[in-house]
């Protein structure tokens, strides 16, 4: 029984990383463009990568050229962060079943 709830657990985690690498990418394509910034989505996408993006800004800024590399560094840092995360459940999954 709680096997299966961290094998769910495991899916979710999976899901919400991924749900959030997609929205970092879907920032990133609109900020190709000039969108509008009343559109709900637009806004959508900011209000969800603006609290990380601003944090890592701070840290270290990725603009070279004109090309701001921080979202690929997020991207980079997410997919490190799901690996580990997900690792970590299967380690624990393993050892309780």
């Amino acid at each position: 029984m709680l096997h299966e709830i961290i094998k769910a657990m495991i899916d979710l985690v999976d899901l919400l990383f991924k749900l959030y690498i997609y929205i970092v990418i879907g920032r990133v394509l609109i900020s190709w463009v000039n969108p509008d910034p009343y559109n709900p989505i637009v806004r959508f996408l900011r209000n969800a990568t603006d609290p990380v993006l601003n944090r890592m800004y701070r840290v270290l800024p990725l603009v070279f050229g004109g090309i701001d590399f921080t979202p690929m560094l997020l991207l980079f840092l997410l997919t490190i962060c799901q690996r580990i995360v997900n690792a970590g459940l299967i380690q624990l999954a393993n050892s309780i079943g």
